[in-house]
């Protein structure tokens, strides 16, 4: 039983791998709604069907509208699954507006449009390096609340997806979402927090009034009947206004736990649920804050038939760990959904500054590959000599601080790129340490950066098809077979005493990751495509 559970994980695992990041999002939604849409019904939700219907309809259409505006006049494509990612969220968040009985007003419907068109709008001016700098939903729900101050009957924000009869679906798709996200431990301590202080808040209420303290009702109302689950698991986990570090993000958490769950309030306005949101964004905002990095391009070199190894000159110091990565904004006109920004595991250690190397993957058009984004596109049009931007430096990805501990690093195709990061960086500063890594290519000649890491004396393990024609002394080679937990153990025997690093293609690192268990503990590096 245990066994049938396990690979049915694994599959589910394998599935989400293979999934956008925007695109997992939007199916959760989806799968929320559809849920929520059945229950309404039954009369279990606030919503009836019809304002369930009428609502999303015209909360898309003033997103849609705002992002098609903004498409004329910046150039972007306008991204479909963002808006209605955007749309979906503010569903669940504001105030449905009725279509029967005494409170049906024109107002509401103003409000939701309002809501929509100002959430869609903050992404294109609420910006800073091309990175938008507060949850849009959060921002659209915010202002429709403050607005609401003077016109009361313009709705507002409800949370209504707060109620007990869709906890278990937000769960479900919200743990899909955080483990593609990597952010389960972050909202955990949000959930939390927010759970622990929002007890406290009604404890001291039931005192205050005199009234008896039943513990597990409270708790359980404070639980089930918020929506903390929702905005931790689809709003505070947005990558792109987080933080670049863990600890970092454990504090936005903390800081939005706490306002979320006791409600202070400036004004006639409460600093509960999304406007806690912004504060923590705010809290992250100045986390991430950092003067320009400017990198000129010193070279391009094709190092595999299929990889591209960038090589750019600092103009001024740039701080990073060995392990981390660096967005890069290559502006251009008609640029695809995912816009002007990328991310690229830094391929150079902290020691080879100003000196800084990305790569990344090429398919060659005679090779049937589909066709280039139009950020590879211009990319490779840009000129030696040129300067681009780096947006922001990010990631956890780096060694443990503990030099004795045994490291297994397993990487995947382009993912071997924070290995050599790392492994040129220990090579610089003279630290021993016990690494192993494996290495998975398709054929033997997408083997990049063996030189650099034979430097190093790591032994490698290499699994491809084809036998390599010269490896280096501390290499070998797998024999042709499939990295698996069986060929995994044979290549490391002593597997469960070291702490393993994957690295590679989300689907990939799915199909892997059963094979780590046996590791002491796995850290990954997926390429979200967030």
């Amino acid at each position: 039983m245990i066994t049938m559970v396990r690979s049915g994980w694994n599959r589910v695992l394998a599935v989400l791998g293979r999934l956008s990041m925007y695109r997992l999002v939007l199916f959760a939604l989806v799968g929320i709604a559809v849920i929520a849409f059945a229950l309404s019904f039954a009369g279990l939700v606030v919503p009836s069907p019809l304002e369930m219907i009428v609502s999303l309809g015209i909360l898309i259409v003033a997103c849609g509208l705002v992002d098609l505006i903004a498409h004329r006049i910046v150039g972007h494509a306008p991204h479909l699954e963002s808006t209605l990612i955007t749309a979906l969220i503010l569903l669940f968040v504001l105030r449905p507006p009725a279509l029967e009985g005494d409170f049906v007003t024109p107002l509401a419907f103003v409000g939701v449009a309002v809501a929509g068109a100002v959430a869609a709008a903050s992404k294109y001016l609420l910006v800073w390096r091309s990175r938008h700098i507060f949850n849009p939903a959060a921002v659209g729900a915010a202002v429709l609340t403050i607005i609401s101050i003077w016109v009361p009957d313009i709705g507002g924000s409800s949370w209504w997806v707060g109620t007990p009869v869709l906890a278990i679906p937000v769960i479900v798709f919200g743990l899909a979402v955080l483990w593609r996200t990597e952010k389960l431990r972050v909202v955990a301590l949000f959930v939390v927090v927010a759970v622990v202080v929002a007890f406290a808040r009604t404890l001291v209420q039931y005192q205050s009034a005199g009234l008896d303290v039943d513990v597990a009702a409270i708790t359980s109302s404070v639980l089930w009947s918020s929506p903390f689950l929702f905005l931790g698991a689809f709003m505070l986990s947005e990558p792109l206004t987080l933080p670049p570090r863990r600890w970092q993000q454990l504090i936005v958490a903390a800081v939005v736990g706490a306002l979320a769950g006791w409600p202070i309030f400036v004004g006639e306005i409460s600093l509960g649920q999304e406007r806690a949101l912004l504060i923590g964004n705010l809290v992250a905002f100045a986390f991430a804050l950092r003067a320009a990095v400017r990198l000129t391009l010193v070279n391009r070199a094709l190092i595999t038939p299929t990889t591209r190894l960038l090589t750019f000159r600092a103009k001024r110091p740039i701080n990073f760990m060995a392990g981390q990565y660096l967005e890069l904004d290559v502006p251009h006109r008609r640029s695809d959904a995912r816009g002007t920004r990328r991310e690229f595991s830094i391929a150079s250690a902290p020691e080879d500054l100003p000196i800084v190397r990305v790569a990344f993957r090429e398919f060659p058009a005679d090779q049937g590959a589909t066709p280039p984004s139009s950020f590879k596109r211009a990319l490779g049009e840009v000129d030696e000599g040129a300067t681009l931007a780096v947006t922001g430096i990010w990631g956890d990805f780096v060694l443990p601080a503990k030099t004795e501990e045994p490291l297994l690093m397993v990487a995947a195709g382009i993912g071997v790129t924070p290995f050599v990061s790392q492994l040129r960086h220990l090579h610089a500063v003279g630290q021993s340490r016990d690494v192993v890594m494996i290495y998975v290519a398709s054929t033997a000649s997408e083997l990049a950066f063996a030189d650099e890491i034979e430097q190093t004396a790591t032994p490698v393990v290499v699994f491809t098809r084809d036998e390599p024609s010269v490896l280096p002394a501390h290499w070998k080679w797998a024999g042709g077979a499939r990295l698996d937990a069986t060929t995994l153990h044979d290549a490391v025997p002593d597997l469960s005493a070291r702490h393993a690093y994957i690295s590679g293609p989300p689907r990939l690192i799915a199909d892997l990751a059963p094979a780590l268990a046996q590791a002491r503990s796995t850290v990954t590096d997926a390429f979200s495509g967030y």
